[in-house]
């Protein structure tokens, strides 16, 4: 096992973990008792590729089977396990395991993030199998955190609060106009057309979200959608909403971004932007996530996003931070997915599943574990485009 136990021995303090070896011999890393976790190596070459390139192999030993979480635990309780031992604090050095020197480059050089990279990146995760989101989605296919306003609240529930919550921080009225920047399939416009009255265009580059949601607003007066780069909208808009689109945009296009908001907006406009965000500074995307789900994809942080707002010339008028919401919204997505792996593996195969099943844990132990929320910004063109209070919020 040398060298990955001399780096296991450092980095587990808390719980333990049991690796067994390809030769069949058990190693033991242990900080508590509890918990206690069992992990299996099948061939020789995994223990080195953990060790030089954890942030990479770990997944995908995973996905090819080379490395199995033996019963009765998954692979979320593994990297529950691991990435609490890395979790975000002062004085844990192993937060920011993963990285070199020349990180913050390689990621700037995939940021660039042009149209048509752009569309290449919406197509490799978003133009997978209608079928495959419908066994693990809410029915309005809301691919975004929930908002959990009570324990017991379901999937459907919360994605509806969550709905709810942005169409008040939207201050809406039946005559007006509202854009929806990556509007996904739809769900979020025909919502606020279904409750405000509002019209809403709804632009992606998806161009299988296209079709859902053409179909689900074939009968609906209010709403259409496009298949349309943000950059590429002239019309203004008394709103402007986005959901979940912000970490595909790129770093370098950050400026771009607020500005086209700026633009789009009529000079009594209000904007609502929902994105994952960093708790613990500015980073990087891990390889595996950019390789095998989000290339292009980076969650940033608030001192990244506040200052591209500052020269958009729109006013922040109201933050908020869904710390935990995200990590319920993924957990009930992972329950989902085990309960139509079959499914799942009718669809695609038996590695696909392992690397949803990667995805879907690995980013729920950074929401509880590595420091990931999510940030909602109210933004407007006028500080007075908003009440001074937030008592509309709870209407």
């Amino acid at each position: 096992m040398f060298p990955l136990s001399i780096f296991l021995n450092k980095l587990i303090k808390q719980g333990t973990l049991n690796v067994i070896d390809a030769e069949g011999k058990i190693h033991k890393f242990s900080g508590s008792p509890d918990p206690e976790i069992t992990i299996k190596l099948h061939n020789k070459s995994v223990k080195w590729k953990l060790f030089f390139w954890p942030d990479l192999k770990a997944g995908e030993s995973y996905m090819d089977g080379s490395l199995t979480i033996e019963p009765p635990h998954n692979v979320y309780d593994f990297l529950a396990l691991i990435t609490k031992n890395m979790e975000w604090r002062p004085d844990n050095p192993f937060h920011l395991m993963g990285s070199d020197p020349y990180s913050r480059f390689k990621g700037w050089l995939g940021q660039i993030n042009k149209a048509a990279k752009a569309k290449d990146n919406v197509a490799h995760h978003y133009d997978l199998s209608d079928d495959l989101y419908d066994l693990f989605l809410d029915a309005n296919r809301q691919y975004s955190s929930a908002v959990f306003k009570y324990p017991d609240d379901s999937l459907e529930q919360a994605q509806i609060n969550k709905m709810d919550l942005i169409t008040n921080k939207l201050l809406l009225k039946p005559e007006h106009k509202v854009l929806d920047i990556g509007c996904g399939w739809g769900g979020l416009s025909l919502h606020i057309n279904k409750r405000t009255g509002a019209r809403v265009t709804g632009v992606t580059l998806s161009e299988e979200q296209l079709k859902v949601a053409n179909a689900n607003a074939e009968k609906i007066d209010g709403v259409n959608f496009e298949l349309c780069d943000y950059r590429n909208v002239k019309e203004k808009f008394d709103r402007v909403v986005s959901v979940g689109m912000f970490e595909h945009v790129g770093r370098k296009q950050y400026k771009t971004y607020f500005r086209k908001i700026y633009e789009c907006l009529e000079d009594d406009g209000v904007a609502l932007v929902h994105t994952i965000a960093r708790a613990d500074g500015p980073g990087e995307t891990d390889p595996w996530t950019k390789k095998y789900i989000f290339p292009g994809g980076y969650a940033p942080a608030l001192s990244e996003i506040a200052p591209a707002i500052e020269k958009s010339g729109l006013y922040i008028t109201d933050v908020e931070i869904l710390r935990l919401h995200y990590a319920k919204t993924l957990c009930e997505w992972r329950k989902r997915v085990e309960q139509n792996r079959e499914k799942i593996i009718e669809l695609y195969d038996e590695r696909f599943l392992r690397m949803w099943e990667f995805y879907l844990a690995s980013a729920e132990c950074a929401f509880r574990n590595l420091g990931h929320v999510v940030m909602q910004f109210q933004l407007a063109k006028k500080q007075d485009n908003v009440p001074l209070h937030r008592g509309y919020l709870c209407s």
